[in-house]
């Protein structure tokens, strides 16, 4: 059997089903219910991300021995042939500490991001910013969402502005939380809606070298609706990828509102509370994450716990008490893989990241099964 994909009428929406429907099936995949055996009898997966704090040989081998099982690699704003020789270093640690090392690639979907920077820009609480033509350059879809009084949130929600007014090709902000930016940073709208196809040119030319670097998994961010995974899985399938797991982010309130749509369609939910975090009040996000991992498990769909889960150790070698707690709770909570980002990227510690990260999984594992 294989999983359901849907034909030109992808646009309607089915109720969710244990077994998807049989009258739409257009290729041969792992169908959902393999899933649950997989899940039952797979181990707990602890992910890093590649990035220049560990783009040695000799950091990457330490990773692996400290408990790491694979690594996502981010293609936000590069190509994937781009990072061969990352993935090459990446690979051969993997040998050297004895892992067969799952890859993740992260594809730039339906995110919006501003435009590269030749430098980064430093944004003081209350001053102003002009964003698009003669400033920092953002997408033309946001310019025409945006209005005055508009929050807009850049870098996951780090900076906050507010639009004070729109002039054709440009627009003036306000700087209410300020920060330094770089180029590439996600640009937010919260409560607009801003229309994007679900992969980009890159994201289909990444997905057909797949293959030759060793990716065992796909990340599609800001998943919309089934509509999303199926063109997603058709792109792999069309690649010769069908054997590549699909991975389904989390990160906005139309996943949160159609995750049972979703869960026949994905091979692993992610729960990505960077960005879910901007989507919600703050305050409301554990209630979420505990929703969203309470469908998963019903339905037998493995899912990933991602973002700032040992933020603190991107400056310091020793995680607080409550980041530990995140990562024990989010064991019991039937997690079958955890993620750091840029605690691994671009943090101090990226090998004693993981030895806290893998350590308190295998605590968590151990207290679960007294």
């Amino acid at each position: 059997m294989g999983r359901p994909t849907l034909p030109e009428s992808a646009g309607k929406t089915a109720a969710c089903h244990k077994k998807a429907p049989t009258d739409i099936l257009c290729f041969e995949v792992p169908v959902p219910s393999e899933i649950v055996i997989i899940q039952k009898e797979q181990h707990m997966e602890i992910y890093g991300t590649l990035g220049p704090a560990c783009h040695s040989k000799e950091i990457l081998t330490g990773m692996f021995r400290a408990g790491m099982t694979g690594m996502r690699l981010n293609l936000s704003h590069t190509a994937l042939r781009e990072s061969s020789p990352l993935i090459d270093t990446f690979h051969a640690a993997a040998e050297e500490a004895g892992v067969i090392p799952k890859l993740l690639i992260d594809m730039q979907g339906p995110e919006l991001r501003i435009g590269a920077l030749s430098h980064d820009v430093p944004l003081r609480d209350g001053e102003m910013v002009t964003l698009g033509e003669g400033g920092i350059p953002i997408p033309d879809c946001v310019l025409s969402a945006v209005r005055p009084g508009s929050s807009i949130l850049l870098d996951d929600g780090k900076i906050l502005l507010v639009a004070e007014r729109t002039c054709g090709n440009h627009l003036q902000a306000a700087v209410m939380r300020g920060g330094i930016l770089s180029g590439r940073k996600s640009i937010a709208i919260p409560g607009e809606e801003i229309s994007r196809p679900a992969m980009t040119d890159m994201d289909l030319a990444n997905i057909a070298d797949a293959r030759m670097f060793g990716v065992t998994g796909v990340m599609q961010p800001f998943v919309r609706s089934r509509d999303d995974l199926i063109t997603v899985r058709r792109a792999l399938s069309k690649a010769g990828c069908s054997n590549i797991r699909l991975f389904a982010k989390i990160e906005n309130l139309d996943g949160v509102r159609k995750i049972d749509e979703l869960l026949p369609w994905a091979d692993e939910i992610v729960i990505a509370r960077g960005d879910l975090g901007n989507a919600v009040p703050l305050w409301t996000l554990p209630a979420v994450q505990k929703d969203l991992a309470e469908k998963c498990r019903h339905f037998g769909t493995p899912f990933m716990v991602v973002t700032q889960m040992l933020a603190s150790m991107e400056k310091n070698p020793v995680p607080t008490r409550a980041e530990v707690s995140d990562i024990f709770n989010a064991v019991l909570d039937g997690a079958s893989s955890v993620m750091v980002t840029g605690e691994t990227a671009v943090g101090q510690y990226p090998v004693e990241v993981i030895d806290f990260l893998a350590r308190t999984v295998r605590e968590a594992q151990k207290y679960s099964s007294v």
